[in-house]
């Protein structure tokens, strides 16, 4: 890998009934991060030691991903038990409250378990993932619908998990340093950290059992109130998937909101443009550091 590995701790933690690795460095408040797929903790390798100084920083394996447990079950990942780990996290790790930070997948996480616990959240910090309101009117636009057209093909039994592995995990590659504005942001390391972590046994379909529970209806309807957490959203804006239009109006949403836009970044902005993520989370957090 490009980071040294001993910079951190490696560990696990048992919460609703699923044992969860993570990594940690760091004393203090928690600040817990949550990746995006297809990914692991390891995104956040440029983050960890710098907030570490101020911070116990835990960067979680989300289920289904890495080394956390990868329950077969469909059922297993829908939102429910997603906030229902994070909030088995935060507890077990003795703490009350914390600094939530998400990208991509870990960002939509962040953003319900802020509405779902805004008593445990202290400040919230989402990357490249909007507010779910504004990703729902997204989905009714055709630009969107055509950005987000893999999601559809992720509903397909088993044939997404055949394409995925396919050429050593081509794909993951080039979903990630495919997509990258920055190139140089991965090296052939951190490529491999990828694929590898993707072709443990069960992680595949775990991993894209997140995408088959998305449009499996939800009662009640999930109504969207103005969210009192401060919130931080950091927007790579060169992203394929998700486009910038996604953004606007989501202090509509949010009290007390603020939003960053990154030039000459995609996607993956905190691996992109790590400096800049960080001085921005930073000025953020800085009444607390």
């Amino acid at each position: 890998m490009s980071v040294i590995e001993t910079s951190w701790t490696h560990a696990y933690i048992t919460t609703n009934g699923v044992k969860l690795h993570y990594v940690t460095q760091g004393d203090g408040p928690l600040m817990l991060m949550l990746h995006g797929f297809p990914e692991f903790w390891y995104s956040w390798r440029h983050q960890i030691p710098e907030f570490a100084k101020n911070f116990k920083v835990v960067a979680l394996d989300l289920r289904g991903y890495n080394d956390s447990d990868k329950p077969k079950e469909q059922s297993a990942y829908v939102m429910d038990e997603l906030i229902k780990d994070i909030e088995g996290v935060i507890q077990g790790l003795g703490y009350e409250t914390c600094i939530l930070v998400g990208h991509d997948w870990g960002g939509l996480i962040a953003w319900n378990f802020a509405y779902a616990h805004p008593d445990m959240v202290e400040k919230l910090i989402i990357l490249n993932l909007p507010h779910p309101a504004k990703f729902a009117e997204g989905l009714r636009t055709t630009q969107q619908l055509l950005r987000s057209s893999y999601m559809f093909l992720f509903q397909i039994p088993l044939l997404p998990e055949l394409l995925l592995q396919a050429f050593d995990y081509a794909p993951i590659a080039n979903a990630i340093q495919g997509t990258a504005f920055n190139k140089n942001a991965f090296t052939p390391a951190d490529i491999e950290a990828y694929k590898d972590a993707a072709g443990k046994r069960g992680a595949l379909t775990a991993m894209l059992n997140y995408y088959r529970n998305i449009f499996q209806p939800q009662t009640p309807k999930k109504n969207w109130s103005v969210l009192e957490v401060p919130t931080l959203l950091i927007w790579g804006e060169n992203d394929t998937a998700l486009g910038k239009e996604l953004t606007y109006g989501t202090a509509t949403y949010v009290r007390d909101f603020q939003i960053k836009y990154i030039a000459n970044s995609g996607h993956w902005v905190q691996q992109e443009q790590p400096e800049l993520v960080t001085q921005y989370m930073r000025e953020f957090l800085f009444y607390l550091i």
